[in-house]
C-alpha cells in the first residue's frame, strides 16, 4: 500500500494536522483484554473529535505482541472505530521489531485497515544507520510510514541529521512524530526535512510530551547554508501518549491553535498553556522517575472517570510510581480546566453500551 492509495481524505486530515492519541490497554482484574473498556476508550475518542488513534504503540504495552494481542488489539480499535464514525480518521498502527517481525506486523496492521505504520527502531539499537535506513524502506514496501523519533529513557536512541535526511526520502514517508525530549534534535530533525526538500509530503507530528502546546504554536525557523533564504516550518498536529487521556480538550486546544493565522501574535494565555499542559504530564506521565510510571499513569486518569476499571498492565512489576498518585491528585485540583470530565460523565453509558443514543454529547 502506497501513500496514493490512501483515502484523499484520510490523506488530507493528517497532513492539516491532528489529535492522535496513543490508545492504552485496557485489562481485567485477570490481566486479559477487557473488550468492553477498550472499545468504550475508542470510542470516547472518536466522539471527543480525535482525527484518529495510534495502536500497538508505547501505551498499548509493547508486550501485547508476546501474549497474542498484537492483532486482536489492533482489529478491534479498528473495527470499532469504523463502526462508531464515518467521519474520515487516520488509523496508524505501532510497528516494532527487526525487519522480518516489522514486515510482518504491517501486513497485520495493512490487513486490519490501519493506513500508516508508527515505525518503532528500538529494536534497531546498535545497528548501524545504512542498514536501519534499508529497514525502513523494507517496512515501507508494505504501508506508508511515520517515523519516530522515539527517546532512550523508553528504549529508543537518537538519530543523526543524515539519517532523517535519507529517510524523508523514502517516498511512501508521509509524517514524522518527534519525541526525542531534546529540543536541540526537535531541530535537527525539522531541518533535516526541509533540507531534503520533504516539507510538502512529510507532516511533522509532535510527541515531545514536555512541551506539547509550544511545539504546535513555535514557528521553527529554516535556513540555506548561505543563510539568505529561509522558510518557516510547523508542527501540525500531535500523535501521543499524554492525548490519551483528557482528549475532548485537548481537541479543543489544537482547534484553537489551528485558527491562528501564521504570523498572527499569539494570545498570552495559550502560551501559558505550555507550562500547565507540562505540569500535568509530569503528573501522569511520571517525568520526576524517568517516565517508569507513564502508562498506568494514563490509566489512572481513565480510571477516575469510569472508562478503565484499573491501572493494571501486562508486567505486574509496570504501576504506578511511589508520589505519582500524589502528583496526580495535586494537577488534576490545581488546572481542572484541563479535564473533560463532564463530557465523559455524560457520554459513558453510550460509550460501554456501543449504544450512540444513550446520551447527547456535550457541544
Amino acid at each position: 500500500m502506497n501513500v496514493a492509495d490512501l483515502p484523499t481524505e484520510t490523506l488530507t486530515l493528517l497532513r492539516k494536522g491532528t489529535a492522535l492519541p496513543a490508545h492504552p490497554l485496557l485489562l481485567d482484574e485477570n490481566r486479559q483484554l477487557d473488550v468492553e473498556r477498550q472499545s468504550a476508550v475508542t470510542r470516547y475518542y472518536m466522539d471527543a473529535g480525535a482525527g484518529g488513534v495510534a495502536v500497538g504503540v508505547h501505551t498499548t504495552q509493547f508486550a501485547i505482541r508476546e501474549v497474542g494481542l498484537y492483532e486482536p488489539v489492533l482489529r478491534l480499535a479498528s473495527e470499532t472505530a469504523r463502526d462508531w464514525t464515518d467521519e474520515p480518521k487516520v488509523l496508524v498502527a505501532g510497528v516494532t521489531g527487526k525487519t522480518d517481525q516489522a514486515i510482518k506486523e504491517a501486513q497485520i496492521a495493512r490487513g486490519c485497515g490501519y493506513h500508516a505504520a508508527l515505525l518503532n527502531l528500538a529494536r534497531m539499537k546498535g545497528t548501524n544507520e545504512a542498514e536501519i535506513l534499508e529497514h525502513c524502506r523494507a517496512v515501507a514496501a508494505v504501508m506508508p510510514l511515520i517515523g519516530f523519533a522515539l527517546l532512550p529513557e523508553v528504549g529508543g536512541f537518537h538519530l543523526s541529521y543524515d539519517f532523517w535526511k535519507n529517510f524523508v526520502r523514502i517516498e511512501n514517508v508521509i509524517a514524522i512524530k518527534m519525541a526525542p525530549f531534546d529540543r536541540y534534535r526537535t531541530i535537527e530533525i525539522v531541518r533535516a526535512v526541509f533540507d531534503a526538500g520533504a516539507e510538502d509530503r512529510v507532516t511533522l507530528y509532535t510527541g515531545n510530551d514536555d512541551h506539547i502546546i509550544l511545539d504546535l504554536i513555535q514557528p521553527f525557523v529554516v535556513r540555506s547554508l548561505d543563510g539568505k533564504s529561509e522558510k518557516r516550518a510547523r508542527i501540525r498536529g500531535g500523535l501521543l501518549g499524554h492525548w490519551s487521556v483528557w482528549v475532548w480538550k485537548s481537541v479543543k486546544m489544537l482547534q484553537r491553535i489551528h485558527a491562528i493565522p501564521d504570523g498572527a501574535d499569539i494570545p498570552e494565555d495559550l502560551l501559558a498553556l505550555d507550562s500547565a499542559v507540562t505540569d500535568c504530564n509530569l503528573a501522569i506521565y511520571d517525568a520526576l522517575n524517568d517516565l517508569r510510571g507513564c502508562i498506568p499513569g494514563c490509566l489512572e486518569v481513565l480510571r477516575r472517570q469510569g472508562l478503565a476499571r484499573n491501572t493494571l498492565c501486562l508486567d505486574p512489576a509496570e504501576t504506578l510510581s511511589p508520589g505519582q498518585m500524589q502528583q496526580i491528585d495535586r494537577v488534576c485540583a490545581m488546572y481542572p480546566e484541563m479535564n473533560d470530565d463532564v463530557f465523559v460523565k455524560i457520554n459513558l453509558e453510550r460509550w460501554l453500551s456501543g449504544d450512540q443514543d444513550a446520551h447527547p454529547l456535550v457541544a
